[in-house]
């Protein structure tokens, strides 16, 4: 089977101000305008689009992304460094700090939009042997 995930639409007050901060903390590149989305291409070709909706209409989402040790070392700094609130876990019990789950790090944050943002270092179940 050769079937790939090519995109999603992320809804957001604010399409450019939701794709900068992701772009920013993950030191990737805003790829192109079209329409209402504005587009933040990651890994194989994959894009998370930003399209600006009424605010009301935005259902928080969660999105996980599995990074390197030194983008999560890169992102976790300017997480701290830019004052943005972060937990250990997805129930924000444990704020300030990152967890060590599977072997690996991970950190829990909102973007502008309400979205919950997780970046992971080890898959959950560990990394495949």
């Amino acid at each position: 089977m050769s079937v790939q995930f090519n995109h999603t639409i992320v809804h957001a007050r604010d399409n450019r101000e939701s794709a900068e901060f992701f772009a920013g903390l993950l030191g990737l590149e805003i790829t192109g305008e079209w329409g209402p989305f504005v587009a933040v291409a990651l890994a194989h070709g994959v894009t998370l689009d930003f399209a600006t909706i009424p605010e009301e209409h935005i259902t928080p989402q969660h999105y996980a992304f599995l990074v390197s040790e030194e983008e999560f070392d890169a992102a976790y700094a300017r997480i701290v460094e830019r004052g943005i609130e972060h937990y250990a876990d997805p129930h924000r019990r444990q704020p300030g700090t990152v967890n060590h789950n599977d072997g690996g790090r991970g950190v829990y944050f909102m973007d502008p939009a309400g979205h919950a943002m997780e970046l992971i270092t080890v898959p959950y179940g560990g990394r495949p042997s």
